[in-house]
C-alpha cells in the first residue's frame, strides 16, 4: 500500500500533473477542517441519527472522479446535551435514562453516546456486506480518530472517523480495485482554527471524550497557514 501511494504523489508532482489531475485543498471555516478534493465539491445539509436515537445535523462534502468518490460527513453534536436534557425531563418512570446520569453519563445518557460517536460511526461500515482488510487507531495533525480499509464488490474503500470540538468527521473514498489506492484523501484531512489556518496540537493527543467535553483543558497546539 505504501508503495502505491509513494507511486500515486509522484505522479501528482510531475510538471503538468498536478493540473491535470484537478485536486485542490478545499478548506471549510464554516466545519473548520480542510481536504484534498478533485475540484469543488458538492454540499448536501442533511441529517444524523446517534447510537441512542438523537437526530443531529450534519453537512455532506462530496466529489467524484471517474468511478472514484470522496466524501466528507460533518456531524455537528453541540445540540446533544439540551437534546438529552430534554429526553431525561420527559422520559418515563422506570426508564434508565430517566437517572440523572452526573456529570459521567450525562442526563439522557448524552455524554455516553458523544463519547461512543466514532465507535458507532465505524460500526454502520462493520454491517456492510465487505471484508474489512485493515482497521487501527491513529491520528491526524494530534486528533485522534479511527481508520478502516474495506473491500467488496470491485471496490477498495478507505474510511477515516474522528472528532474534534464536539464535530464528529467521516471521511469515505471508494476506488475501483484495479485503480490507485484512495487513501491520500483520507489522508490529507487538517484542522483550522477560527482565522483559518492550520492547527497542530503539541503538547499531547487530542480526544474529545476528555477535551471536547471539557474533562481536561485543551492541549497547546501551534497555528500555520495551510500549504
Amino acid at each position: 500500500m505504501l508503495v502505491t501511494l509513494i507511486l500515486f504523489a509522484l505522479l501528482l508532482s510531475m510538471p503538468g500533473a498536478a493540473a491535470a489531475q484537478g485536486w485542490e485543498v478545499y478548506l471549510s471555516q464554516q466545519d473548520h477542517f480542510s481536504v484534498n478534493f478533485p475540484g469543488q465539491p458538492e454540499i448536501t445539509e442533511t441529517t444524523w441519527r446517534s447510537q441512542l436515537g438523537y437526530t443531529l445535523p450534519a453537512r455532506v462534502y462530496s466529489a467524484e472522479r471517474g468511478r472514484t468518490s470522496f466524501s466528507v460527513r460533518v456531524v455537528d453534536y453541540t445540540s446533544l446535551e439540551e437534546q438529552g436534557i430534554a429526553r431525561w425531563k420527559e422520559c418515563p418512570s422506570g426508564n434508565s435514562q430517566c437517572r440523572d446520569g452526573g456529570e459521567t453519563i450525562g442526563p439522557g445518557y448524552w455524554k455516553q453516546d458523544e463519547r461512543g460517536a466514532i465507535v458507532y460511526a465505524v460500526s454502520t461500515y462493520l454491517k456492510r456486506p465487505f471484508q474489512v482488510t485493515d482497521y487501527a487507531w491513529d491520528w491526524q495533525d494530534m486528533v485522534e480518530g479511527h481508520g478502516l480499509q474495506m473491500q467488496g464488490d470491485g471496490m477498495r474503500t478507505f474510511v477515516y472517523i474522528a472528532m474534534h470540538k464536539r464535530k464528529l468527521y467521516i471521511l469515505e473514498a471508494s476506488a475501483p480495485e484495479n485503480e490507485p489506492e484512495p487513501g491520500l484523501f483520507t489522508q490529507s484531512l487538517r484542522w483550522l482554527d477560527e482565522d483559518g489556518k492550520r492547527i497542530r496540537y503539541t503538547e499531547t493527543i487530542y480526544s474529545n471524550s476528555y477535551h471536547g467535553l471539557g474533562v481536561y483543558e485543551e492541549p497547546e497546539y501551534r497555528a500555520s497557514e495551510l500549504e
